[in-house]
């Protein structure tokens, strides 16, 4: 028996199994950094704020949200050829690289892609220690 014989196409069945699964999409990501701040981006279209949520503990930054499918027809009249958007709940935890002031995190939607600034805490390099004589 052939190789492509052996492959079949999942059915829409099959599909539907697959992308109904109450798991977590793991969010994709840019992280960079600037001389004051941790900077993370990701594009998530068609999520509302108020379907985010975003916290810090100790140096893990985690972001949770939900994609909300918006339906116009009954969904058993369609026929995909293709689907592959990510409809559902998708989570990100991500280790930050350094201290930083969790309490002044800025967090922007714009036109489909959030954008978090974390300033980093400022560290004295080198530290005077006064020597007290008795």
């Amino acid at each position: 028996m052939s190789l492509l014989k052996k492959l079949k196409k999942p059915s829409q069945q099959e599909n539907q199994k697959w992308i109904s699964l109450d798991s977590e999409a793991r969010l994709s990501i840019d992280l960079y950094e600037t001389e004051q701040d941790i900077v993370i981006q990701s594009t998530i279209a068609g999520v509302k704020a108020k379907d985010l949520d975003i916290s810090v503990e100790d140096e893990m930054l985690t972001i949770r949200g939900k994609r909300q499918k918006q339906e116009h027809e009954d969904p058993s009249e369609r026929k995909y050829l293709y689907q592959e958007c990510y409809w559902g709940a998708f989570a990100r935890k991500i280790i930050l690289p350094e201290e930083v002031d969790a309490s002044k995190i800025k967090a922007v939607i714009e036109e489909g892609v959030l954008t978090l600034r974390i300033p980093k805490i400022k560290k004295e390099e080198k530290k005077k220690v006064k020597i007290l004589e008795k």
